[in-house]
């Protein structure tokens, strides 16, 4: 080996030996305990768990209140009392959240003096006791509401306004009132809640106050757009239609072309009124229309026009990850009838369960008859469980 290779034969030494500790290092090294590294369990993604809310419906028909009605509440001092006759309603209406019907006769109160057939002015007193039973969701459009012209639906809205919690709709005091949409909340779900007639049978507002009445011929796409645009700020729209034809029990052609429009846009419930007598229910997709629920009180002759129909629902809300969904349920009817004596006297309102053949001779066969009108389009709506 001559004197240049000895230094190169030292370098490849020096990386042997480099190379051997090294290997000797990774395979033979047993780290501290402290120093191994712990494999961790990853967290599992926890479930959303979504919010619900909950509220129920109760809706009701027509509050016709003929001279007959109110003389046999006269307390004679000059007042009323309806609880009496509307007392046998209390168990039903007490459970839910919320609870409508329709005023047919304008309580102006007394003082604008009181009137019946074909022009009516009722007493507020009459307000009294639906309030106290729990009714509050009034609507006050319909074909009477120009009876006692503006005077009347001025001392209306007077009478609602200082009802704590009642909220009523069809008649209005100003333009922007009527073309506001109003949103209302109960247990955490937001709604609103909008009237309608057909007409004031051939009465009109005065020039320039055609704000008064909510009515919809002529205004049909107008109604539509703001169905859509309530559906956009609340969870549920709520509709109340006075509509249809008189002593009819079949749903009218324009009926159900209006009520499908509405559930189109966005109407989640619509609740019909004015035929005085009992229509069928119906689902329109995910909506629900009841087509007419009848009387709830009147003093009208024949039996089709003293049974009326009681309607019940629940709404649930579900909020999942910044998603809002509404679900109409349970959606059920019953049975109620008006009763009175040959001298008109003596009114009461009693749900079918609570009747027997005293009041209503043949009650249980009448009552099967009836159930086929309201079921007659879906046969789903469930019959009692209000």
């Amino acid at each position: 080996m001559n004197r240049r290779q000895i230094p190169l034969f030292i370098l490849l030494l020096f990386l042997i030996g480099a190379l051997g500790v090294g290997l000797y290092g990774r395979f033979m090294y047993t780290p501290k305990e402290e120093e191994v590294a712990v494999e961790e369990t990853p967290e599992p993604t926890p479930i959303p768990t979504p919010e619900e809310y909950h509220a129920s419906l109760l809706f009701a028909g027509d509050a016709l209140l003929h001279g007959a009605v109110y003389v046999d509440a006269a307390v004679g001092d000059g007042t009323y009392d309806f609880h009496e006759q509307l007392e046998p309603l209390r168990d039903w209406v007490s459970k839910y959240d919320l609870a409508y019907y329709n005023q047919e006769t304008i309580l102006g109160g007394s003082e604008l003096g009181l009137s019946t057939y074909p022009t009516f002015n009722s007493p507020q007193e009459f307000g009294d006791a639906m309030v106290n039973l729990g009714f509050n969701m009034v609507s006050t459009a319909n074909n009477h509401s120009l009876d006692v012209g503006e005077e009347g639906i001025i001392r209306s809205k007077e009478y609602w306004s200082k009802q704590t919690g009642v909220v009523e709709a069809g008649t209005n005091l100003s333009f922007e009132e009527q073309n506001a949409i109003p949103v209302y909340e109960c247990n955490g779900i937001t709604y609103t809640f909008l009237s309608y007639t057909y007409g004031m049978n051939g009465l009109y507002p005065p020039e320039g106050k055609e704000y008064l009445v909510n009515d919809y011929p002529g205004h049909e796409d107008e109604i539509i757009e703001k169905v859509k645009v309530a559906k956009q700020k609340v969870d549920v729209v709520i509709m109340a239609m006075h509509w249809g034809i008189e002593y009819s029990m079949e749903p009218s052609e324009e009926q159900r072309d209006l009520a499908r429009r509405m559930a189109e846009a966005g109407a989640d419930i619509i609740i019909g009124n004015h035929p005085h007598v009992i229509q069928p229910a119906e689902w329109i997709g995910d909506s629900i229309c009841f087509y007419a629920m009848g009387n709830t009180i009147s003093a009208q002759e024949g039996i089709e026009r003293l049974i009326g129909m009681i309607g019940g629902l629940d709404i649930t809300k579900t909020v999942l990850n910044g998603e809002t969904t509404i679900k109409i349920d349970n959606v059920r009817a019953d049975l109620i009838f008006t009763y009175y004596d040959g001298a008109y006297r003596n009114f009461k309102v009693y749900p079918f369960e609570k009747l027997d053949d005293s009041i209503l001779n043949n009650h249980q066969e009448i009552y099967q008859d009836y159930i086929q009108v309201i079921t007659e389009l879906d046969p789903n709506i469930q019959i009692g469980g209000l």
